[in-house]
């Protein structure tokens, strides 16, 4: 066993594909501090600036007055508190849908769906670049599953063609690593034709996308209900923690009495709840906060062009910049922590072979001057790499 991973390891380091972790010294916020050094962030999900917002902090100092820190049980035994119910509620209600359930996790959300809801005559039909946690619990699912190319609506038609006694098609709404949407009307529209059921994981449109920040679904002008397992995050845009899915109250049971990864956890602290429904209000109450992440992608989508940068194509505040080798990836963000900027590379196995890339993500607290720094720092950088 020793060997066999002592092999795995030295093989990654060779392709320069090993992960390191980043100590923050600091909140996380757009500025953060990492070993005494100072960096402007671009590479949080904390799109609308809330994971450091007074308004969450006091809402959880004032709920671990009241409920003290740890859930101490699962939900189904006594670590359901009324922060937690109370949550769901309020999302149900938002996204005009009859029941909402909380997870510790969007993995475990995810997860807990596909393993628990599906058998053997089910087909499970996912886009290849969806997130691990969906690919992972299709393949955990009893259910069979197929892949097809990233957002192919042929190569999906053709799919649905399987006679099989439920499909569903399962997407993420915004692809974490690209930016870019799945063509939601596009897929309800086959889902109808072909009898399927459709869920998105909107972690990284909840919040953001939409008049009213209810995400992908919302941005294209479709009712939320049209997706039939909706699943969200509250560690992104919300700047909390955990995660949720949304639906039919039929649906919300199933999971209740079937989702493993549910029913043997413990549940999130009720003060990280009451968090999460601090960020939710704000959400609704300060939408000037989606305008200002507006303008910051628009300015900095204007800035790479200027500069010839090969971004790829995307609309959200995800702004990938495509570089190719693993090499070429890390030294470019090596480079730009040398200048203060903070830009994770992305590498295989998370994306594609070849198409390693830096992957920006802005925020509604980011200021000109910082994405200005950074646009003439990659370019600077692109050309000595």
């Amino acid at each position: 066993m020793w060997n066999k991973l002592e092999t795995r390891l030295k093989q990654r380091q060779a392709q320069d594909m090993m992960r390191h972790r980043l100590t923050l010294e600091s909140g996380q916020d757009t500025e953060v501090s990492i070993a005494g050094e100072h960096f402007v962030n671009f590479s949080s999900n904390d799109y609308l600036g809330l994971a450091s917002h007074p308004t969450l902090s006091e809402a959880t100092q004032k709920a671990i007055h009241r409920y003290g820190l740890g859930s101490g049980a699962s939900h189904l035994v006594v670590g359901h508190s009324e922060e937690h119910h109370r949550l769901e509620e309020e999302l149900a209600e938002f996204l005009g849908v009859e029941r909402a359930l909380l997870f510790s996790s969007g993995f475990m959300a995810n997860y807990g769906v596909l393993t628990s809801l599906f058998d053997r005559k089910d087909l499970l039909i996912q886009d290849k670049l969806n997130h691990a946690s969906l690919i992972d619990g299709g393949r955990s699912s009893e259910a069979k599953m197929l892949r097809y190319a990233h957002n192919d609506m042929s190569a999906l038609e053709r799919q649905l063609k399987h006679q099989v006694d439920t499909k569903l098609i399962v997407t993420d709404g915004v692809f974490s690593m690209d930016g870019d949407l799945a063509p939601l009307p596009e897929m309800l529209e086959l889902s109808e034709q072909y009898k399927a059921k459709l869920m998105v994981d909107d972690a990284h449109g909840f919040g953001v996308l939409g008049a009213s920040g209810k995400g992908t679904l919302e941005h294209f002008e479709l009712e939320q209900s049209r997706a039939d397992i909706y699943m969200a995050t509250f560690g992104k845009a919300l700047g909390g923690y955990g995660a949720f899915v949304a639906g039919k109250s039929l649906l919300i049971e199933s999971l209740v009495q079937f989702a493993r990864s549910y029913i043997y956890t413990t549940a999130m602290p009720p003060a990280v709840a009451a968090a999460n429904r601090a960020g939710l209000k704000l959400v609704q109450s300060e939408p000037e906060r989606r305008q200002q992440l507006q303008n910051n992608i628009d300015y900095f989508k204007q800035l790479a062009a200027d500069k010839n940068l090969p971004l790829m194509e995307s609309d959200t505040a995800i702004q990938p910049i495509l570089l190719g080798s693993n090499e070429r990836a890390v030294a470019i963000s090596q480079g730009l922590r040398s200048k203060g900027l903070l830009v994770v590379a992305i590498r295989p196995p998370t994306v594609p072979e070849n198409s390693a890339r830096l992957r920006v993500t802005l925020t509604a607290n980011h200021k000109r001057q910082h994405i200005e720094q950074l646009i003439e720092a990659i370019a600077e950088l692109q050309v000595k790499h």
